[in-house]
């Protein structure tokens, strides 16, 4: 959510700043609702203070026998009380108006964010790792005679319906082998520390995270008023929320490994073959909480240690900046990481890790207090995929794929699968 006195302070820039995300102009709509919640809560304020003066005056008349004047007073204190009560009730329905507009405007972007209107504009930064060169034409995962008996998405549909899918045997278990993997390898290589948290939560904590209230229909609400998260971001950076924390105790690092679940919306006929886009997915989540001045160097360290799983697995992999025109709603500035899956000759993005600044920290209301002194000051949040587990899954399968229908493992991987190092075209692990 938007500082308002930023917004009075900086209108021009304001505007100028949604015109990079192709948006119209709204800082005057914006201050007028402001100025009108202002003027009525001065307003109140004076009516006020003729009240209690003329509070203060009715006893004073009483006491000389002046019924007049007293009558006049007492008259006066009750009209002040109702003007009083209808000014704090517009200020009210003002202050309402101003927030359900501005938690409906995005984050603004950073200046050196990359113009544009959509991915076609984003820009890369650097490649890491060559694509493998196949004797043979690669298949996609869901092909790979190792994958297709661990692999079922026509059981998964008789259970769930689409967009879901049924591991198991050594694909389930190089699935979970994944997940530890990058699991361990962010708590003791990277310094976070691990959390497992509910993957059921209030709608304050979606708000707080920028989830509700534009994209509701993008997660699943439960009968009894419970969320499912989309992300463990949720989980994760909510854990400041209504919170006041020491300056000493910044940076928090966290990382968790947890189910997500998402609809979807507005992905019809994309991405339907295999297990890409689906409604219910693991990830393992990075979520950083960091003081306003170290959140841009923050950014670069957890693009970093997104980039190390992909290293490690020896996954070639692209990172890229996305423009104005394709980030997500709470960003400042975002960082994808698309990895190259030789089935569809191209990178997907695998990551994305974003710099929120104070944004996702004013609607949480969440702060730090300086060491020095002085009032507590709003905390800065990041966000970013350490990876999304299914999507690393796709990417091992598709780049150790052989000739012969077996899958070579990556050797980081081995000790989450005693030793073992591929699938046989049989679906055994080996």
């Amino acid at each position: 959510m938007h500082d308002i006195r930023f917004i009075r302070e900086n209108p021009d820039l304001f505007d100028a700043s949604l015109a990079r995300l192709g948006l119209s102009a709204v800082a005057s709509e914006i201050l007028a609702i402001d100025e009108a919640r202002r003027a009525a809560i001065a307003a109140a304020e004076t009516a006020q203070a003729e009240r209690n003066a003329a509070s203060r005056e009715v006893g004073a008349a009483k006491a000389r026998g002046d019924e007049a004047e007293f009558d006049r007073l007492r008259t006066l204190v009750a009209d002040k009380k109702a003007e009083i009560t209808r000014l704090e009730e517009e200020a009210r329905a003002e202050d309402t108006r101003l927030r359900e507009r501005l938690v409906t405007l995005p984050n603004l972007p950073l200046p050196e964010v990359p113009e544009g209107t959509s991915e076609a504009d984003n820009v890369e930064i650097r490649r890491w790792g060559a694509p493998r060169s196949f004797d043979f034409t690669p298949k996609e995962h869901y092909e790979l005679p190792a994958v297709q008996g661990g692999m079922d998405f026509e059981t998964a549909a008789k259970l769930a319906g689409s967009r879901f899918v049924l591991m198991s045997g050594a694909v389930a278990r190089v699935h979970r082998a994944l997940a530890q993997f990058m699991l361990d390898l962010h708590t003791t290589e990277h310094g976070l520390t691990e959390v497992n948290g509910p993957v059921m939560v209030r709608e304050e904590m979606m708000f707080g995270t920028g989830q509700l209230p534009k994209f509701g229909e993008d997660s699943y609400l439960l009968r009894e008023g419970w969320w499912l998260i989309p992300t463990s971001e949720v989980t994760l950076t909510n854990i400041v929320n209504d919170s006041i924390i020491e300056e000493s105790y910044l940076p928090r690092r966290y990382t968790a490994h947890s189910l997500c679940f998402r609809s979807e919306a507005g992905s019809a006929g994309k991405d339907t073959s295999g297990m890409l886009r689906q409604h219910q997915f693991e990830k393992v989540e990075m979520v950083s909480i960091t003081h306003p001045d170290a959140s841009l160097e923050e950014h670069e360290r957890m693009t970093r240690c997104a980039e190390a799983v992909l290293e490690k697995l020896c996954l070639p992999y692209r990172t890229i900046v996305l423009c104005t025109g394709d980030m997500g709603f709470g960003s400042r500035k975002t960082h994808d990481i698309e990895v190259w899956l030789p089935g569809q000759d191209a990178h997907r993005e695998i990551s994305s890790i974003s710099v929120c600044g104070d944004f996702q920290a004013r609607r949480m209301n969440a702060r730090f207090r300086p060491e020095g002194g002085g009032k507590p000051e709003f905390v800065h949040t990041l966000n970013g995929s350490g990876l999304a587990v299914g999507r690393c899954l796709i990417a091992v399968l598709e780049n150790g794929q052989q000739a012969d229908g077996s899958v070579i493992l990556p050797e980081a991987l081995r000790p989450w699968l005693g030793g073992r190092s591929r699938i046989t075209a049989e679906g055994q692990l080996a």
